[in-house]
């Protein structure tokens, strides 16, 4: 099965378009000049950008056995296979040859991680299939398919633990069923939904002749967060510092139950992603003989403010000192003496008395006590140059928080230090769809986006002003689809000369318009569309409307206007998913008014609209306006009743919203991938989404 990079639709493996939406499936397309490439190709012909689908892959198994079969049916090591697949021979580093061994990666010396560097190579391999399901996600569907029996939550998972494998696709030479997921590919599996910003992608995993391979998110050109910390032109505030070290907090607790702790004591292995949190390139295994503490995390810290010879705020020394004394035995005693941390820093900054130099570095003499410390950071390369870095090009600084599971979102673990928020960034992408029962959509939507960006040594900032309407319109053939985009447009030229038109302020001095205003431009919208019901002579089912979504985004501010059952989403890593509209129909008039649930949706009219734009004047149209702060990382997700019917969202919100909040992730992708999710189990409407990522961060300005 091919699936289609553009819609995901699931094609025949003889298919060379997707034959949803004519893709090319024989070819990756390239990402600056959108040439197409063969998938075997690693460059663009045309502008030579990097067009070919890269994995980081690690092959684990006694070094005697380390050696990779080839498709010939011949064996060679693998930098012998590199060398030949150098020359003239394609060499590969699976049986099915997909993926082509490119270049063999230095490993870190054996003293590094308990000696499992000497059972294992790195390779960087290109994917000639990248649209064929891996073994993995062979794995993955087969599981879900019959996961009736399974316990865990997680049918891959559940698999990977059961020693179970499900069958490939009937054109793979090898059946997936004597491939049992590798031992060391099960804490990704486990961890991967939680912490997918922290951990690599798992891509595919399999056994071989006595070795594991794992093929995982390339993680490599991503800035090593040793050497942001050292970059003293950087002038990272003590609470961006103070960040990491709780976000490391957290990944130790994550990691301890998967004896994977060595991870976050491997200073080349700690990386910092797009959004500035900190993220691991493999995960590592906790040697035997000497189980690891929260003495070893802190001994870390030490050699950070060592090796960069920053000047140490006095509370965060005391902090290092009570760690090292062993004051702070657990993840809890950790987080909260971090909070108060932040708390003291925000509350005295920048009267905060700073340590001297030299007393900064006498608690830092114990961390040449620790071998794999002192070989970490004798063997590092130089600090890289992190304005000219790909994957960052310069720091910007967040406080995002940490993922919270279900039970803890309303605890008081989470860090709780309020600051002024700016945003960073900010994008869109909406799509709508006909369903598979409907002859013609009568959905509609519009997005006007206003943005400035500045940018300065200290990070980026993006003041923004961005209007998003969405409607499901009513009324038959040439009637909702009218009303639909009647209102869209009557707001938006509503919205363009009361808000957007007005001079843009760069310092963000603008605002959003009060409810008076929205609730005038709501009341506009419906008289258009009532006026024309009018004049028409409509009358009964006959006259055309529409429901309502409107959401306007200034800088980290956002005001909601909604009238019908569409409805707006906003999933945060800290709260999840909550539906923020409450829809306008009867069930949920008569739970308002007291009714129980399950008695109010028994009404054979529990889910007509009491509200619309159009069928009535304005006297009978009352829309509900809220303002919303994005004060965290936020995906807001306007959606028609299509998309939402069923607890669509409710059910899959983990697959197909949680991954849409990472900027690594594509958001055009991730609407279409909803869009399909909803044609497969709904399908009876028709379908639109528009979803909105905004990142944003701590303004410090006033703490440097």
């Amino acid at each position: 099965m091919l699936v289609c990079p553009q819609c995901q639709f699931e094609n025949p493996n003889t298919n060379k378009f997707c034959q949803e939406c004519g893709t090319s499936l024989t070819q990756n397309t390239c990402p600056e000049c959108d040439s197409l490439v063969p998938f075997d190709s690693v460059e663009c012909q045309e502008c030579g950008a990097i067009a070919g689908v890269i994995w980081w892959a690690l092959v684990v198994g006694d070094h005697q056995l380390s050696e990779i079969s080839l498709s010939a049916n011949t064996t060679a090591t693998v930098e012998e296979s590199v060398s030949v697949g150098g020359t003239c021979t394609a060499v590969y580093l699976d049986r099915h040859q997909r993926y082509q061994l490119l270049e063999v990666l230095h490993s870190p010396e054996p003293e590094a991680a308990n000696q499992q560097a000497a059972n294992e190579r790195h390779v960087l391999v290109l994917d000639c299939q990248p649209l064929q399901m891996s073994l993995l996600e062979a794995l993955a569907k087969q599981a879900s398919e019959a996961s009736t029996g399974l316990s865990s939550s997680d049918p891959l998972l559940a698999t990977a633990e059961a020693g179970e494998a499900a069958p490939s696709e009937a054109n793979r030479g090898q059946s997936v069923q004597s491939m049992a997921v590798p031992s060391i590919a099960q804490p990704y599996l486990a961890l991967g939904s939680k912490f997918h910003q922290a951990l690599p992608v798992i891509h595919d995993a399999w056994q071989q002749e006595g070795q594991q391979i794992l093929v995982l998110e390339d993680r490599s050109s991503l800035p090593r967060l040793i050497d942001l910390w050292l970059d003293l032109d950087l002038a990272l505030p003590a609470l961006q510092l103070l960040h990491w070290l709780y976000e490391m907090t957290e990944l130790w607790s994550a990691l301890e139950t998967w004896h994977a702790c060595q991870s976050l004591l491997e200073i080349n292995n700690l990386r910092v992603d797009e959004d500035q949190a900190v993220c691991l390139q493999r995960l590592y295994v906790d040697p035997v003989e000497a189980p690891l503490t929260l003495q070893d995390l802190g001994q870390l810290w030490q050699t950070l403010f060592a090796q960069s010879q920053r000047t140490q705020i006095g509370a965060i020394y005391v902090l290092l000192a009570d760690i090292e004394a062993g004051k702070l035995t657990t993840i809890a005693d950790l987080r909260s003496r971090i909070e108060e941390v932040a708390h003291e820093l925000q509350a005295n900054q920048p009267e905060t008395e700073m340590m001297s130099d030299s007393e900064s570095f006498e608690l830092t003499d114990t961390s040449a006590d620790n071998p794999a410390i002192a070989a970490d950071l004798s063997s590092a390369s130089p600090p890289a140059d992190v304005s000219a870095s790909t994957a960052s090009t310069r720091l910007e600084v967040p406080l995002t928080e940490p993922p919270a599971s279900d039970d803890d979102r309303d605890s008081d673990d989470l860090p709780t230090v309020v600051l002024p928020m700016q945003l960073f960034n900010l994008e869109d992408a909406g799509r709508t769809d006909i369903g598979r029962q409907r002859d013609h959509n009568e959905d509609y939507f519009g997005i006007e986006t206003q943005a400035t960006k500045l940018e300065s040594p200290s990070g980026k900032t993006v003041h923004a002003r961005n209007l998003y309407i969405l409607c499901d319109g009513m009324g038959g053939h040439a009637g909702g689809e009218v009303a639909s985009a009647l209102a869209v447009d009557t707001l938006r030229r509503y919205f363009k000369e009361k808000w957007q038109s007005a001079p843009f302020s760069v310092d963000g001095a603008n605002t959003l318009p009060g409810p008076d205003v929205l609730i005038e431009a709501v009341q506009l919208a419906n008289k258009a569309i009532y006026d024309v019901n009018q004049q028409n002579a409509r009358s009964g089912s006959g006259r055309m409307g529409t429901t309502l979504v409107v959401v306007l985004i200034q800088d980290t501010e956002a005001a909601v206007a909604h009238v019908g059952d569409s409805r707006l989403y906003r999933y945060t890593r800290k709260r999840g998913l909550e539906q923020i509209t409450i829809d306008h129909e009867v069930g949920q008039r008569e739970i308002q008014r007291g009714v129980d649930p399950d008695i109010a949706y028994a009404r054979p009219d529990a889910y007509q609209l009491t509200q619309a734009l159009g069928p009535r004047d304005e006297h009978f149209v009352k829309p509900d306006i809220q303002y919303v702060e994005l004060n965290e990382d936020t995906l807001l997700l306007l959606c028609s009743d299509g998309l939402t019917d069923n607890d669509l969202l409710e059910t899959h919100w983990r697959t197909h919203v949680e991954p849409m909040l990472s900027s690594q992730a594509n958001l055009e992708q991730g609407v279409c991938q909803l869009v399909e999710l909803a044609n497969q189990l709904n399908g009876h409407d028709n379908i639109t989404a528009i979803a909105i990522r905004a990142k944003v961060r701590p303004n410090l300005d006033h703490l440097r």
